[in-house]
């Protein structure tokens, strides 16, 4: 169980991070700030100063390529919420939710335009055209 709670505290801190750095954060921060607010541990206004610090700080590091800096970050909030969890073990389900809303779709199938352009000549034999050939195999196998 602890360690489900470390993989959806990591996942959480992940989303709060990379949603810092998007056009959404407004409505992310209002999500974060009601799930902590709801467990009691802190007024809204200290977790929405705590976040918008933690953006600013994000934003500068960013800019100054500080990776040490933005895992640093990432850190403080997963940490928060691994106490979180810890605390209120029921709050896991509404963490899930705040991830999964928050996180953007990943496309399950990149589509690509082709253009074939075929130009003089004849071809009197089989012609193959594939994204991927794990191999071509003529008569037999053996």
């Amino acid at each position: 169980m602890e360690a489900e709670l470390v993989a959806l505290a990591t996942a959480g801190a992940t989303t709060i991070v990379q949603q810092m750095a998007t056009d959404g954060w407004t409505r992310a921060r209002d999500r974060v700030v009601a799930f902590f607010s709801a467990r009691g541990a802190t007024t809204p206004e200290s977790v929405e100063a705590d976040l918008e610090t933690t953006r600013a700080e994000l934003t500068t590091a960013q800019h100054d390529g500080d990776e040490e800096t933005t895992q640093d970050l990432h850190a403080e909030w997963r940490t928060r919420l691994r106490r979180t969890l810890r605390a209120d073990p029921e709050a896991a389900a509404e963490l899930r939710a705040l991830v999964d809303e928050l996180t953007p779709p990943v496309p399950t199938q990149q589509t690509r335009d082709v253009y074939n352009t075929f130009s003089g000549g004849t071809n009197h034999g089989p012609v193959i055209q594939a994204g991927n050939i794990d191999g071509i195999y003529k008569g037999s196998r053996g």
